[in-house]
């Protein structure tokens, strides 16, 4: 199934046209014509079968057939994670993890990261694309960039973790995990977090975690993460 997102797009609404950008791709690119079915969601659970009734490349019209409400996931998942010194690495890690189940991102800029400049609008297309891909109705939240300080300040209801390298006393997060709690986990930059970070955030209440025996990549550290928490939700 081909998916097209659209996030302006309510249960209520009976017809829809899509901008003349979109309207091109689907016309001229993807050749469909007038009674053509097309799917469409607005990230926001809900997926449109919709029928095309206007043809045109610069005006796209399609008539609802049918709206469908996903379920959302019982455990919301936010993945906050400082951004990768090479971009595509960190757009590897959205991709992934929209594809298994994340729900809110944030990136955070600690002490020791090498990137502070943060391309959202470019992230947010990943994350779309990627919820195309992958057939899903719910687009992740992506937050905008923070400092670690203000970040693990904030107030959260749920199970916070913080996943670094120091040798000190770790749990796994596999073991960690509570089920059917919404989940917080902390991933760091090339060089880890620092020791001040850490402790902040531990005087925050964050859990100390460790993802495995080896020493991972942040982005790879991040999707090991995002597939732990879903995983031990299923």
């Amino acid at each position: 199934m081909q998916l097209f997102y659209t996030p302006t797009l309510t249960p209520e609404a009976t017809s829809f046209t899509f901008d003349r950008e979109e309207s091109k791709h689907i016309i001229k690119v993807l050749r469909k014509k007038e009674g053509d079915s097309i799917h469409v969601t607005n990230g926001l659970g809900n997926l449109f079968e919709t029928v095309i009734t206007i043809a045109s490349d610069s005006k796209c019209t399609v008539s609802i057939q049918k709206v469908h409400t996903a379920t959302p996931n019982k455990t919301h998942l936010h993945l906050a994670v400082a951004p990768t010194k090479m971009n595509e690495r960190y757009e590897w890690f959205l991709e992934k993890a929209t594809e298994i189940g994340i729900s809110e991102i944030t990136p955070i800029l600690c002490d020791n990261s090498e990137r502070t400049v943060v391309k959202v609008d470019r992230m947010e297309k990943i994350l779309v694309s990627a919820m195309k891909q992958s057939n899903q109705y719910f687009l992740p939240k992506l937050n905008e960039p923070i400092r670690f300080q203000k970040f693990t300040n904030q107030a959260y209801s749920g199970q916070k973790f913080i996943a670094h390298c120091e040798e000190t006393n770790k749990k796994s997060l596999k073991e960690a995990l509570v089920k059917n709690q919404n989940v917080l986990v902390l991933i760091g930059p090339e060089g880890d977090f620092s020791v001040k970070e850490i402790e902040m955030a531990l005087s925050n209440n964050f859990i100390p975690v460790t993802l495995g025996t080896t020493r991972l990549r942040t982005e790879t550290a991040a999707v090991v993460a995002c597939h732990s928490v879903v995983f031990n939700n299923e």
